[in-house]
Order: structure tokens, then C-alpha cells, then sequence
């Protein structure tokens, strides 16, 4: 992939999550992909752990946006990284504010890893 191509999965990825679009957050990962929370020690492995986490995030927040965005591609070894920020509305109104990394790892143009770095409480559970 070009350095603009990862950069388009990142935002088609990232505005499905905004978006609670799961089939398309789905055409963006590989069956067998590796999400991971680093900061808070969460590890899933395969479209339904991932999609189940997905879920209680959605149900748990009024809205979820990821916004202002930092690329660095590095196509030569297939992989992205990104920090940018999150704002959380909470099913009250209250707007929670963090800075996230996630670095992705691409393969057959879809990510196979995906590695968070989440600032503030986790809300990206495998309950």
C-alpha cells in the first residue's frame, strides 16, 4: 500500500467506529487480526471479541469521535501509526477528552494488529 492508502484505512476505519458501522470496520480488519489495549493489558483475537468490544463501547457512550490526526506511514514495512484525540459523550452529555496512539500493522491491504495506547480510564474492554 502507499503512504496515502494507509492513510485512508485509518480514517475509513476510524470513521466507521464514529460512526457504529461495524461491516465496514469488518472490511478494514483481517479475519484473524490482533487487537490489542497495551495501556490496560486487553488482548482480542478475532472478529467477534473485537466486534462484542465494539458494542459496549457504543452502548455505553452517547457518541464516540476520533478527531485531529497524526500520520506516520512507513509502507515499506506495512505498518501505520496514528495519535490523535478522542472525545467520549457519556449518555449524560459530559464530554471526556484523551489522546490516543494506535499503531497498525497492514496486511492484504486490511489490518492484521492493531495496537492501542489509551490515555485515561479503558473504555475498550473483552468483558
Amino acid at each position: 500500500m502507499t503512504r496515502q492508502q494507509m492513510i485512508d484505512l485509518v480514517n475509513k476505519y476510524f470513521a466507521a467506529v464514529d460512526g457504529e458501522d461495524i461491516d465496514t470496520i469488518r472490511q478494514t480488519l483481517t479475519p484473524d487480526c490482533v487487537f490489542t489495549v497495551e495501556t490496560h493489558g486487553v488482548e482480542l483475537r478475532n472478529y467477534q471479541q473485537i466486534e462484542g468490544m465494539f458494542e459496549r463501547l457504543w452502548a455505553s457512550h452517547a457518541a464516540v469521535k476520533h478527531q485531529n490526526f497524526v500520520y506516520v506511514p512507513d509502507p515499506d514495512e506495512d505498518r501505520i501509526a496514528t495519535r490523535f484525540q478522542v472525545v467520549n459523550t457519556h449518555p449524560d452529555g459530559q464530554l471526556v477528552y484523551k489522546s490516543n496512539c494506535n499503531f497498525f500493522e497492514v496486511k492484504d491491504g486490511r489490518f492484521c494488529r492493531v495496537a492501542v495506547y489509551m490515555a485515561g480510564p479503558n473504555t475498550l474492554d473483552k468483558k
